[in-house]
């Protein structure tokens, strides 16, 4: 185990009816006019808006609306973030929903305290010293995002989807309530769940130095993901299961999963924000198209990891079986595994691979996954 230092300043407030409690949160730290963001017009007629809203104005707290955020969030949607928080002189922001209008909120948080373009913290032309206070109401367990420091956007303009971590954007407090997300569709429950094993497996296997502990950690966050995720399709309703996949997407990226490792690097996400820039498929479901594929490619050079993770998750007892066997268990839930299964075609890599090699230079992996490696990869998703 390598030496650490491991700090994580966000709040979880984890349980139902958790929303309700908002004002209060915003109000200890003497908050008084937030930039409230989120995705669709579903948390209105839901009634989520509404019992946020109620719970700001019973601490006489304001709000701005900025609606609109899709997945795959857009630098367009951050500049207009950003134009409104300035405008209306906001001193925090209030995210409503799943990671893609949490990553907004953070990009917008530190552009709305710097005098250039946002666009140069993704470009490493400035870095992040300071943001407006985030706080969130997540509705759709993936990312991890409501307790870790990172953000990733697309420039529309240039199809470069990028990301910023900076300590300023650590939310102070995120909330968590399950019941929250047992409206998410089975679509976006499976990509979630291909999204969560994503995060999982970029240190299990690439990792140079990787704790036994750490990768238990990891397993268990695996295998309660796969049942609960089984167990959502069968009962949307389950709230036991839901809050276990809830805290499991949680785990995998708020730093715990990367305690004592090196050398860790992302190549599934480097390939995949290609994929989605160009595309716009879903980030889940181009990570169950892109890992399988990676991992074929992969596997022999770290062989002894694969063999673990076969016998631990699967009861195989070879690498190949457990590639083999997480695929087969993609397409069970139904996220894909193949360009084919998203409508993806082959006539479209070129696009993907041009943009994928220049993600490997932005993820400094740029001598490893060059473009004949990156097309050898994308080949066997064909």
């Amino acid at each position: 185990m390598e030496n650490f230092v491991f700090h994580n300043p966000t709040q979880i407030v984890f349980g139902e009816n958790t929303e309700k409690e908002i004002g209060e949160h915003l109000a200890n730290f003497a908050v008084k006019k937030v930039l409230l963001t989120y995705g669709s017009e579903r948390i209105k007629k839901d009634g989520l808006f509404d019992t946020v809203i109620q719970s700001l104005k019973a601490y006489h707290i304001e709000y701005v609306e900025l609606g609109g955020i899709v997945s795959n969030p857009l630098l367009s949607k951050v500049y207009e973030g950003v134009n409104a928080a300035k405008a209306h002189k906001v001193d925090a922001i209030l995210s409503v929903g799943g990671g893609s209008v949490l990553d907004s909120s953070k990009a917008i948080a530190a552009g709305t305290l710097y005098d250039g373009d946002v666009w140069d913290f993704f470009l490493g032309k400035s870095f992040i010293t300071k943001a407006l206070p985030i706080f969130d109401i997540i509705t759709l367990a993936a990312t991890g995002s409501e307790m870790n420091n990172g953000a990733v956007v697309t420039n529309d303009a240039t199809h470069q989807k990028y990301y910023i971590m900076a300590p300023a954007l650590y939310p102070k407090v995120s909330i968590i309530n399950p019941k929250l997300q047992s409206s998410v569709s089975k679509e976006y429950l499976v990509y979630s769940a291909s999204d969560v094993i994503a995060h999982c497996i970029e240190g299990y296997f690439t990792a140079t130095t990787h704790p036994t502990l750490i990768s238990k950690q990891i397993e268990a966050i695996i295998t309660t993901v796969m049942d609960t995720t089984e167990k959502l399709i069968a009962n949307p309703n389950d709230y036991n299961s839901r809050a276990e996949f809830a805290w499991a997407a949680t785990c995998a990226l708020n730093g715990f999963t990367y305690v004592g490792t090196a050398g860790v690097s992302y190549p599934n996400h480097m390939i995949e924000h290609a994929l989605s820039a160009i595309c716009n498929v879903p980030h889940g479901a181009g990570l169950s198209i892109v890992m399988p594929a990676w991992m074929k490619w992969y596997y022999k050079q770290n062989e002894a990891q694969f063999k673990r993770f076969a016998k631990t998750i699967f009861g195989r007892d070879s690498a190949e079986e457990g590639i083999e066997a997480l695929t087969k268990w993609f397409d069970k839930i139904g996220t894909p595994t193949k360009f084919s299964d998203f409508n993806i075609e082959e006539k479209t890599l070129p696009a993907v691979i041009d943009n994928a090699a220049g993600n490997a230079v932005y993820f400094g992996m740029g001598d490893v996954y060059t473009k004949e490696v990156i097309t050898e990869i994308l080949k066997k998703a064909l």
